[in-house]
């Protein structure tokens, strides 16, 4: 019993350390062959938008939010992708591997 009291402490200072590390994690998006880029965090935050100049023109406004829009998911998505891949690493050992069993509401 003291054993597994002590890994789930383990286990516990582990997600704590994993959390805390996705702020350090950055993912790319892009949209429109790179003319709008962005970077999210590993806690889904945007960090940086990059809109190419050529879409500057008040004629191109729909374009330009429909790709920020689409960057914005796609960094987004990376970053849950490379948040689970840290947590995964960060438990690796502790947890059995059991099918449907979903970390992910950790990274919240």
């Amino acid at each position: 019993m003291m054993k597994m009291m002590g890994r789930m402490k383990e286990l516990q200072a582990r997600l704590q350390q994993a959390q805390n590390n996705l702020i350090n994690i950055k993912a790319v998006g892009e949209a429109g062959g790179g003319m709008v880029k962005v970077i999210a965090n590993g806690k889904k935050q945007l960090l940086t938008v990059e809109i190419d100049e050529a879409l500057m023109k008040p004629s191109d406004r729909q374009v330009l939010q429909d790709l920020i829009v689409a960057a914005v998911n796609k960094a987004l998505d990376e970053a849950e992708q490379l948040a689970r891949e840290e947590l995964r690493k960060s438990t690796e050992g502790l947890l059995p591997d059991l099918p449907g069993l979903d970390l992910g509401n950790l990274m919240r």
